[in-house]
């Protein structure tokens, strides 16, 4: 590995343009971005002239056969996560795929197993996990200040909030809505507090009252007439030690705030929220708050893709790991299955194709 990491989009859409390639570029001598892929060759035109990116191809296949990359970012829809990741890994390349990891828990797996196969880092954008307010509570939990986790509400709610661009509306693209959209982040950072338990059941609703009708949009207008995902997702998930999840996902509710997105702690030795971080504690016969004067200032993004290279270049293991995209998804997937046959899922049982 050479001290300049090579790297290559595959995507060319927003996420890549507003997230990846700026923060890459942050990354000073530490990283070069050699070349940007799209199916849609304009749009790779476009992008490497806006960001002197010295090659474009119109497909990733030959970006990865044509170019020596040392990694990849992916930044397509949903449904090609899984065929632009692996063919990346099998060019030799560590992968930083954007959320969620995949469309099901066969994806991720084959994923998973292709990164090990191959000894390179898979890592997904889950950018939440690198929130000042995440890391300083996490160092709460890793001291025992919350004592043992044992419940848990997860938020990821908007009040008007359908994206009016992209095929965010769209499941075969996506897989579905809020729930593996924006759920799915809160979802993780929850997961990754808790030191990710082992999942056991999930019990999962979805709904579709507001999107595919005409209304007010506070992300833009979106084609309500080709709404094909819910609008709204609930669940519950319990897990092997105990502990239990609350989740509430939405793209648009009729709620008073127009974004939340937040995790809620309890322990046996104190509880907290996330967003903005507040810590509840009994301390002396006395109850306590604890709120943090100063947090650092630095990105989300940028600390993700700083860590991504840094880990790329030092051999490290990524924040986040591949197998931790595979318990997700099966929580994901058995919400997903749990809404269409209205019964509780067990995960033990929860088989598609011989994969758990």
């Amino acid at each position: 590995m050479t001290k300049t990491l090579k790297v290559g989009l595959i995507g060319a859409g927003g996420i890549a343009q507003g997230v990846h390639i700026p923060n890459y570029l942050k990354c000073g001598e530490k990283a070069e971005i050699a070349a940007v892929a799209d199916v849609a060759k304009e749009k790779a035109e476009e992008c490497a002239q806006k960001f002197n990116i010295p090659n474009m191809y119109g497909h990733y296949q030959d970006m990865l056969e044509k170019q020596d990359l040392d990694a990849v970012s992916v930044c397509t829809p949903n449904k090609f996560h899984k065929e632009a990741s692996i063919a990346a890994l099998n060019a030799g390349c560590h992968v930083l795929c954007e959320k969620p990891p995949a469309m099901n828990i066969q994806e991720a797996e084959e994923m998973a197993q292709t990164a090990e196969e191959a000894g390179k880092i898979l890592t997904y954008g889950f950018h939440f996990r690198h929130a000042p307010e995440t890391e300083a509570l996490k160092r709460f939990v890793d001291a025992g200040e919350i004592g043992s986790i044992y419940s848990v509400n997860v938020n990821a709610m908007r009040r008007r909030g359908i994206p009016g661009w992209g095929v965010f509306t769209n499941k075969e693209l996506q897989g579905g809505g809020p729930l593996i959209d924006i759920g799915v982040h809160m979802l993780d950072t929850a997961l990754y507090l808790m030191d990710y338990p082992e999942p056991d059941t999930v019990l999962g609703a979805t709904y579709q009252k507001l999107g595919n009708r005409k209304g007010v949009g506070l992300m833009g207008e979106w084609d309500w007439e080709n709404f094909t995902i819910e609008d709204m997702a609930r669940g519950m998930i319990t897990f092997k030690n105990g502990a239990s999840i609350l989740l509430n996902s939405s793209f648009a509710a009729n709620v008073e705030k127009v974004d939340e997105m937040n995790v809620s702690l309890m322990g046996d030795e104190g509880g907290a929220d996330l967003f903005p971080l507040r810590i509840y504690q009994e301390k002396h016969d006395t109850l306590v708050n604890l709120t943090p004067i100063k947090l650092p200032k630095k990105g989300y993004h940028e600390l993700e893709i700083e860590r991504f290279v840094d880990a790329c270049l030092n051999q490290t293991t990524p924040l986040s790991t591949a197998r931790e995209g595979v318990i997700l998804q099966r929580i994901i997937q058995g919400l997903y299955q749990s809404a269409e046959t209205g019964e509780a899922v067990k995960l033990d049982q929860f088989i598609i194709n011989g994969i758990k």
